[in-house]
């Protein structure tokens, strides 16, 4: 993996800890500050709604059955780990690209090579010629 991907999620990741620090620390001085009636309240509504987000994820995340079901639950899985991917950079692919092309004229030039000499030998061998 590229350094400057791995600079990048980990910048994400630092973002993320900062938002969840923040969050909690925003939650802690609401409770402490509401009574102890409205902080009940407001921790059971954010709990159903916990709860409801996740029943609704584990309901989307589900695998349908028959077939369209079948190929909507491939297709998306597909897409989520299309957005995994670390491509490489134009700079990665155009020297990826120079090797690849150089080490086909290699491996082509040496086998012409064996095969040249194959003949020659054959030939030499057998007193025939082709």
């Amino acid at each position: 993996m590229a350094k400057k991907e791995r600079q990048k999620r980990s910048a994400r990741k630092a973002r993320a800890a900062e938002r969840a620090e923040l969050e909690a620390k925003q939650a802690a001085s609401a409770a402490s500050s509401d009574s102890p009636k409205a902080s009940d309240k407001k921790a059971g509504a954010a709990l159903a709604s916990k709860k409801a987000d996740a029943a609704a994820k584990a309901e989307k995340g589900t695998k349908k059955s028959g077939l369209f079901g079948t190929i909507r639950t491939y297709f998306r899985d597909v897409k989520s780990e299309i957005h995994r991917v670390v491509w490489p950079s134009r700079r990665e692919l155009k020297n990826y690209s120079v090797a690849a092309i150089a080490m086909l004229i290699v491996c082509g030039v040496f086998f012409w090579l064996v095969d040249t000499g194959f003949v020659a030998l054959l030939v030499a061998y057998t007193g025939l010629r082709g």
